[in-house]
């Protein structure tokens, strides 16, 4: 099996590029850093072109948000990328991105504001350097974190796998305790049409969903919301129930980052939700909670919790065939491994790693 390569989102200036070697000719399985391309400040996330993944688009978490394209080679020794194309964000801190054929969908975490630009896969790759601009409302409520919750801040923006009808996005806004529903008018532009609603103070951060469930995870209170999700048009939707991300004591100061629902395949044939806490004072680093659906959708089960030796577990990723890999970076200290999924994909084995300060802050992967 050849190498694989994995890019690494950061809170540096650079995004970097990884091999990772799961079959060596001898010892081991590998992980090697193989180059920066240094592209501005807090290159925070990630996301490739649906039709050309070797275009590479990122987000620089910065007052005056930018977005940049980064154009990387395809062939088995890709290294560095080079940038092509930049424009401004139409916001601050923008700290998500999806990309489509032809628009890319911008979420401004600070100044609670969705964008988007045109843009293609050839020269100038972003097509107007003028984004177009949604202000998502917000009412003020007590919350848990008053620094954390004074404003509206999209974090994260995915296209609605329910819908099969037309094109919906689902944004969490941790800011406003809501998961809005927007859909794209006849003008083409994206406009709220409905939300879900949280309890105060948990801090919708990250979503997934499968069969008519909406998952959610709440970064402030680390808990994992269950959601019946209907389709559009439809009222604000009741929760469902709430799950602890771990059976252990949760600090005030422990937070969650990440949520992740793998298609189940040959290899895995059982469906896991795996979720990140942050900041666990834990000598042996942060957790990964595992929660089974054997029990039925909309029913997840704690069923295991592997400690990662990182701090500060932001971002993590599946990845390899039948998705085997779990990479996973600790945003203090620098460090990434890859895990392999166990026991059908209820457990996770650490196979390699790169020590300290080698990728500087990693908070976002995309296996290439």
């Amino acid at each position: 099996m050849a190498p694989l390569t994995i890019l690494v989102a950061s809170y540096t200036d650079s995004i970097y590029t990884l091999s990772f070697d799961p079959t060596p000719l001898t010892g081991s399985p590998t992980l090697e850093l193989l180059a920066r391309t240094p592209v501005g400040h807090h290159p925070s996330w990630i996301a490739s072109h649906p039709s050309d993944k070797s275009l590479i688009y990122t987000g620089l978490e910065q007052a005056d948000g930018e977005v940049v394209a980064i154009k990387y080679g395809r062939d088995e020794t890709v290294e560095g990328g080079d940038v092509v194309a930049r424009a401004k964000s139409g916001g601050a801190d923008p700290c998500t991105l999806l990309v489509t054929e032809d628009e890319l969908i911008i979420g401004n975490y600070s100044s609670g504001t969705i964008a988007t630009l045109p843009i293609s896969t050839s020269v100038p790759y972003i097509l107007s350097p003028n984004p177009w601009t949604l202000s998502m409302p917000f009412e003020h409520h007590v919350g848990r974190n008053k620094a954390r919750q004074s404003s509206s801040h999209p974090h994260q923006i995915i296209f609605n796998p329910l819908n099969q009808t037309e094109k919906e996005l689902l944004v969490p806004d941790l800011g406003a305790d809501k998961v809005w529903r927007l859909t794209k008018q006849s003008d083409g532009k994206w406009t709220i049409c409905g939300y879900i609603d949280f309890e105060a103070g948990g801090g919708p951060r990250h979503v997934a969903a499968r069969g008519t469930t909406l998952y959610t995870l709440l970064e402030l209170t680390s808990k994992l919301a269950v959601h019946t999700f209907p389709p559009l048009p439809a009222p604000p939707i009741p929760l469902t129930s709430l799950f602890t991300l771990s059976a252990l004591p949760i600090p005030d100061t422990m937070i969650a980052a990440e949520i992740l629902l793998p298609e189940p395949n040959a290899s895995f044939p059982e469906t896991f939700i795996y979720t990140s806490n942050r900041n666990d004072p834990h000598a042996e680093g942060d957790t990964i909670a595992i929660f089974s659906l054997a029990a039925g959708e909309g029913q997840p089960e704690l069923v295991n919790e592997v400690r990662t030796g990182l701090n500060h577990v932001r971002a993590m990723a599946f990845g390899g065939d039948e998705d085997k890999y779990l990479v996973v970076g600790g945003a203090e200290g620098g460090r990434v491994k890859v895990f392999e999924r166990i026991d059908g994909g209820k457990g996770l084995e650490e196979i390699a790693k790169l020590g300290a300060g080698v990728v500087g802050c990693p908070t976002g992967f995309l296996w290439y």
